[in-house]
């Protein structure tokens, strides 16, 4: 869960303000930066990205080690350290991924919403471009990216089974294909229970939070 919900927080904060610029700026040389930074984290698979990041910072230059070592304990300054030094690369590879997606999302809810009556009501008003941005635009803009990162949220819990394997991570999606190999059914049983509750729950969440962004919802 550190591993995965670390890379799923920091990409999020990373892909909606990247989405929201390049809609604001759109056919900028910004926007198809982000669109080619999109595309290709979205593309390659994980499996290929994580062995990339091995071979260059681990084998070549040697700045991070090439496996997770789960018993290690943070007990001091160095130890801590270590501890970083060890999380960046699958971090860093699932976040690619992650952030990719959810960016172009939020580009295109963005690009839906900015045309809109309401807008040039708001900017006819005389509210400042950020105001009108913020306040009107992009509350609208989040109902399709909500579901996207509610729906992601399970996801956290049950693990990224292929960047688990790469970098040996010792989380849950490891110990389901183990349980899988061993025909350990009960565990197989229990996980599979629990990445079901917990997509319909955070399911339910993301309907919930319709009503709050969207004024027009209403729930009796």
């Amino acid at each position: 869960m550190w591993v995965v919900g670390l890379a799923y927080l920091l990409a999020i904060l990373i892909a909606i303000p990247i989405g929201i610029l390049s809609a604001v700026k759109q056919y900028s040389l910004f926007d198809q930066l982000a669109t080619t930074f999109a595309f290709i984290g979205f593309s390659v698979p994980t499996f290929f990205t994580g062995l990339l990041f091995i071979l260059l910072f681990s084998l070549k230059l040697h700045w991070f080690p090439t496996i997770y070592d789960s018993t290690l304990k943070v007990r001091d300054v160095a130890t801590f350290w270590t501890q970083v030094k060890q999380m960046v690369m699958p971090v860093a590879v699932l976040t690619l991924f992650q952030s990719a997606a959810v960016a172009r999302f939020m580009r295109s809810s963005m690009l839906d919403n900015l045309p809109l009556d309401y807008v040039r009501t708001a900017r006819a008003k005389g509210l400042r471009e950020r105001m009108v941005l913020l306040r009107h635009v992009l509350a609208n803009s989040l109902i399709p990216v909500v579901t996207l990162i509610a729906l992601g949220i399970p996801g956290i819990f049950a693990g990224a089974i292929i960047t688990e394997q790469i970098f040996r991570v010792n989380g849950l999606g490891e110990l389901l294909i183990r349980s899988i190999q061993n025909s350990d059914i009960p565990v197989v049983q229990a996980l599979t229970f629990i990445f079901a509750f917990l997509v319909v729950f955070f399911n339910l969440l993301a309907d919930l939070l319709y009503g709050v962004l969207d004024p027009r919802i209403r729930y009796a």
